[in-house]
């Protein structure tokens, strides 16, 4: 004869899981660590580019530098240091023309006679603008 077994239904176990409160708590905390993370990501964009405008700024002034080295006089604009101004002497191109535009893509500025010096040149900064304050702030070669 065969033994015969009682069996019983199984009984699911109460599940576990969370909550929809609790999955937007998570979903908002992981949003603030990105926007956080993010925020820090390009603000260093953007000081490296204003790095980069400086040390764009000090190329460009060798360049004029060279310039009148080789011709006796300063370029009448940035220009002339991509195309020959008929000055005797050139030995150009002394540069090529996204050299003469700042990170920003905003022309340089050139001023001849500068302020207490032979030339300056300025970039605008981010906005284009004159004047400002940190990314937008004017830099100068010194």
């Amino acid at each position: 004869m065969r033994e015969r077994r009682n069996f019983r239904p199984i009984q699911k176990a109460a599940q576990g899981g969370f909550s929809l409160i609790e999955i937007i708590v998570v979903v908002v905390l992981i949003g603030g660590i990105v926007a956080f993370a993010a925020s820090r990501i390009l603000g260093g964009g953007d000081r490296a580019k204003v790095k980069l405008a400086q040390a764009q700024l000090q190329t460009l002034a060798e360049k004029v530098q060279q310039f009148q080295m080789d011709t006796g006089a300063l370029p009448p604009t940035l220009d002339a240091l991509v195309t020959s101004p008929g000055a005797a002497g050139w030995l150009g191109p002394y540069a090529k023309p996204a050299e003469l535009k700042d990170p920003w893509m905003h022309p340089v500025q050139y001023k001849l006679p500068g302020e207490g010096r032979a030339f300056d040149l300025v970039s605008l900064g981010a906005d284009g603008q004159p004047g400002g304050d940190s990314v937008d702030a004017d830099l100068r070669f010194e």
